[in-house]
């Protein structure tokens, strides 16, 4: 049985691998205008367990820029690095189910591997092939080795609040995927469904890239024993030559653009432009923006954008609106 409304919670949880760009305010706005019209707490968590692409201050200027376009939340912000103990618990779990390896491998050595080819759209697979003899033991910090999941094969289903029905098969796409790394930390796939289900998340909102790490996820649900929770893919953002947004291609920050004098109600009027819930981009206050949002708009936003040709564009003239004074 799904919780009851009294219980039901989202989360917005930003990586902090990089600045916000100006896809992020548009999921993070419709996920908390949706959960704020639904009744629904709000958790904001900042997923920092790339240590890699951290970097100094990020905690702060994150959390300053949601709060900046008006976001807020009803608990946290939390570290997702500052509890890994639950972490810890789940991965003793799996070893005890044998439904982990230990990996020595590198992407290089997976890549050329007869036995591995990629997955659909050039995912690295890892074939069951490769797996190790069955027997090893599961240690947190082994710094020569990653851990991963055995996947057999098989489609997942499951069904998104916006996206409609979907079916996946983790086992052609990823195969056996990573869930604790060389680093000694959990992967993304484990660390999410392990912190959603401690914090009783009820509703994942997120971008449609993540629709196929759902299925990973609801994987690793099944086999912790843990709830699924409904899930809300949104459509992206794609910059001028129809690519989704990403903190990589260097997508131009909230921060940069409001150091050039954009408004947090031009941006407000740039999402409710680009959902065409207003005629034009222009400047709109919190509360008209928020009384926009409900899950049948949503819904609608996600049937016209299925069609790429209806996705909203970040091109030069709409960084050069914002801006306008």
């Amino acid at each position: 049985m799904p919780p009851s409304s009294n219980t039901r919670r989202t989360r917005i949880a930003p990586s902090l691998t990089g600045p916000l760009h100006l896809g992020h305010a548009r999921t993070f706005l419709l996920t908390w205008a949706l959960a704020r019209h639904e009744g629904w707490r709000v958790l904001l968590r900042l997923e920092d367990l790339d240590r890699s692409r951290l970097r100094p201050g990020m905690v702060e200027e994150t959390v300053e820029i949601l709060a900046w376009l008006g976001i807020d939340w009803d608990e946290g912000p939390l570290l997702q690095s500052e509890e890994l103990g639950p972490c810890h618990a789940a991965m003793a779990r799996l070893a005890e189910q044998r439904r982990v390896f230990a990996c020595g491998l590198s992407r290089r050595e997976i890549r050329a591997a007869a036995a591995a080819p990629h997955g659909p759209g050039g995912e690295l697979r890892f074939d069951p092939a490769l797996r190790p003899p069955p027997g090893d033991a599961w240690h947190c910090g082994d710094p020569r080795r990653s851990y991963r999941l055995r996947v057999d094969p098989g489609e997942v289903g499951f069904h998104d609040e916006l996206a409609g029905a979907q079916r996946f098969d983790p086992a052609a796409e990823c195969g056996d995927f990573v869930v604790w790394t060389r680093e000694g930390l959990p992967s993304y796939q484990l660390a999410v469904v392990v912190d959603d289900a401690r914090s009783g998340v009820s509703e994942v909102v997120r971008g449609e890239d993540l629709l196929g790490s759902t299925a990973r996820q609801i994987l690793l649900q099944r086999a912790l024993d843990l709830p699924t929770p409904r899930w809300w893919h949104l459509p992206l953002v794609a910059d001028a030559a129809g690519v989704r947004l990403a903190k990589r291609d260097g997508a131009l920050s909230i921060a940069a653009l409001r150091a050039a004098g954009a408004s947090r109600e031009r941006i407000l009027g740039l999402v409710a432009a680009w959902c065409r819930w207003i005629p034009q981009i222009e400047p709109i206050g919190l509360d008209a923006f928020r009384g926009l949002v409900d899950a049948e708009r949503l819904q609608a936003l996600a049937v016209h954008e299925a069609d790429p040709a209806n996705r909203p564009r970040l091109d030069a003239a709409t960084i050069a609106a914002l801006a306008a004074t």
